[in-house]
Protein backbone atom coordinates (compact mmCIF):
# COMPACT_ATOMS: atom_id res chain seq x y z
CA UNK A 1 0.00 0.00 0.00
CA UNK A 2 1.35 3.29 -1.15
CA UNK A 3 0.92 6.11 2.18
CA UNK A 4 0.05 9.51 1.01
CA UNK A 5 0.76 11.11 4.50
CA UNK A 6 3.88 11.09 6.20
CA UNK A 7 3.67 8.01 8.92
CA UNK A 8 6.46 6.20 11.43
CA UNK A 9 7.07 2.65 11.18
CA UNK A 10 9.50 0.33 10.60
CA UNK A 11 7.59 -1.09 7.36
CA UNK A 12 8.32 0.88 4.41
CA UNK A 13 9.29 -0.48 0.55
CA UNK A 14 11.63 2.01 -0.90
CA UNK A 15 12.53 2.64 -4.20
CA UNK A 16 11.81 -0.63 -5.92
CA UNK A 17 9.58 -3.61 -4.86
CA UNK A 18 12.61 -5.93 -3.19
CA UNK A 19 13.75 -3.44 -0.69
CA UNK A 20 11.29 -3.74 2.23
CA UNK A 21 11.59 -3.53 5.62
CA UNK A 22 10.47 -5.50 8.22
CA UNK A 23 12.55 -5.42 11.30
CA UNK A 24 14.17 -2.78 12.85
CA UNK A 25 17.07 -3.99 11.98
CA UNK A 26 16.80 -3.93 8.56
CA UNK A 27 15.02 -0.53 8.91
CA UNK A 28 18.09 0.90 10.66
CA UNK A 29 20.16 -0.18 7.56
CA UNK A 30 18.02 1.64 5.61
CA UNK A 31 17.91 4.38 6.91
CA UNK A 32 21.58 4.62 7.45
CA UNK A 33 21.75 3.76 3.51
CA UNK A 34 20.09 6.91 3.10
CA UNK A 35 21.95 9.20 4.97
CA UNK A 36 25.04 7.85 3.29
CA UNK A 37 23.69 8.59 0.07
CA UNK A 38 22.29 12.02 0.95
CA UNK A 39 25.86 12.89 1.81
CA UNK A 40 27.64 11.59 -1.14
CA UNK A 41 25.10 13.03 -3.01
CA UNK A 42 26.44 16.28 -1.63
CA UNK A 43 29.66 15.58 -2.14
CA UNK A 44 29.34 14.51 -5.89
CA UNK A 45 27.78 18.00 -6.05
CA UNK A 46 31.53 19.25 -5.02
CA UNK A 47 33.39 17.49 -7.27
CA UNK A 48 31.12 18.49 -10.53
CA UNK A 49 31.25 21.17 -9.98
CA UNK A 50 35.38 22.07 -8.98
CA UNK A 51 35.64 19.40 -12.32
CA UNK A 52 33.76 21.72 -14.60
CA UNK A 53 35.79 24.96 -13.03
CA UNK A 54 39.10 23.34 -13.37
CA UNK A 55 38.64 22.46 -17.02
CA UNK A 56 36.88 25.77 -18.38
CA UNK A 57 39.68 27.80 -16.78
CA UNK A 58 40.82 28.55 -20.39
CA UNK A 59 37.43 29.85 -20.81
CA UNK A 60 38.14 34.09 -21.90
CA UNK A 61 34.10 34.73 -21.96
CA UNK A 62 31.33 34.58 -19.37
CA UNK A 63 28.69 36.99 -19.91
CA UNK A 64 27.18 34.82 -23.16
CA UNK A 65 28.31 31.38 -22.78
CA UNK A 66 25.89 30.13 -25.25
CA UNK A 67 26.76 32.16 -28.16
CA UNK A 68 30.24 31.62 -27.13
CA UNK A 69 30.10 28.14 -27.82
CA UNK A 70 27.73 27.95 -31.23
CA UNK A 71 29.74 31.52 -32.55
CA UNK A 72 32.76 29.63 -34.31
CA UNK A 73 32.75 26.14 -35.46
CA UNK A 74 34.91 24.06 -32.87
CA UNK A 75 34.92 20.24 -31.69
CA UNK A 76 31.22 19.39 -30.46
CA UNK A 77 32.77 16.93 -28.07
CA UNK A 78 35.06 17.70 -26.08
CA UNK A 79 36.36 15.38 -23.58
CA UNK A 80 36.12 17.84 -20.64
CA UNK A 81 32.29 18.66 -21.45
CA UNK A 82 31.44 14.98 -22.10
CA UNK A 83 33.22 14.56 -18.75
CA UNK A 84 31.04 17.11 -17.01
CA UNK A 85 27.83 16.09 -18.94
CA UNK A 86 28.20 12.70 -17.63
CA UNK A 87 28.73 13.38 -14.05
CA UNK A 88 25.79 16.33 -14.17
CA UNK A 89 23.68 13.35 -15.55
CA UNK A 90 25.08 11.00 -12.56
CA UNK A 91 24.25 13.82 -10.12
CA UNK A 92 21.12 14.47 -11.10
CA UNK A 93 19.95 10.68 -11.48
CA UNK A 94 20.99 10.51 -7.31
CA UNK A 95 18.74 13.50 -6.37
CA UNK A 96 16.21 12.25 -8.20
CA UNK A 97 16.28 8.90 -6.58
CA UNK A 98 16.76 10.71 -2.98
CA UNK A 99 13.39 12.33 -4.08
CA UNK A 100 11.70 9.41 -5.05
CA UNK A 101 12.95 7.93 -1.53
CA UNK A 102 11.35 10.80 0.61
CA UNK A 103 7.94 10.19 -1.31
CA UNK A 104 7.91 6.77 0.31
CA UNK A 105 6.34 9.21 2.95
CA UNK A 106 8.23 7.66 5.66
CA UNK A 107 9.41 9.95 8.10
CA UNK A 108 12.17 8.35 9.70
CA UNK A 109 13.18 7.89 5.79
CA UNK A 110 12.67 11.81 5.30
CA UNK A 111 14.69 12.66 8.04
CA UNK A 112 17.83 10.31 7.28
CA UNK A 113 17.95 12.29 4.00
CA UNK A 114 17.51 15.59 5.15
CA UNK A 115 20.36 15.08 7.93
CA UNK A 116 22.34 13.12 5.15
CA UNK A 117 22.12 16.44 2.95
CA UNK A 118 22.68 18.89 5.56
CA UNK A 119 25.42 16.65 6.88
CA UNK A 120 27.27 16.42 3.54
CA UNK A 121 27.05 20.32 2.81
CA UNK A 122 28.12 20.99 6.22
CA UNK A 123 31.36 18.43 5.32
CA UNK A 124 31.31 18.83 1.96
CA UNK A 125 30.57 22.67 1.10
CA UNK A 126 29.95 24.66 4.06
CA UNK A 127 34.07 25.79 3.80
CA UNK A 128 34.10 27.39 0.75
CA UNK A 129 31.00 29.98 1.91
CA UNK A 130 33.05 31.75 4.97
Amino acid sequence: MMHVTIYWGKKVTLLFHWWKTRTWMSYLITLLACFLFSAFHQYMEVRRIRFKYSTSSNSSTIAAPLLSKFGHCRRFFHPAQLATSLLFGAHSAMGYLLMLAIMSCNGGVILAIVLGLSFGYFVFRSHGDQ
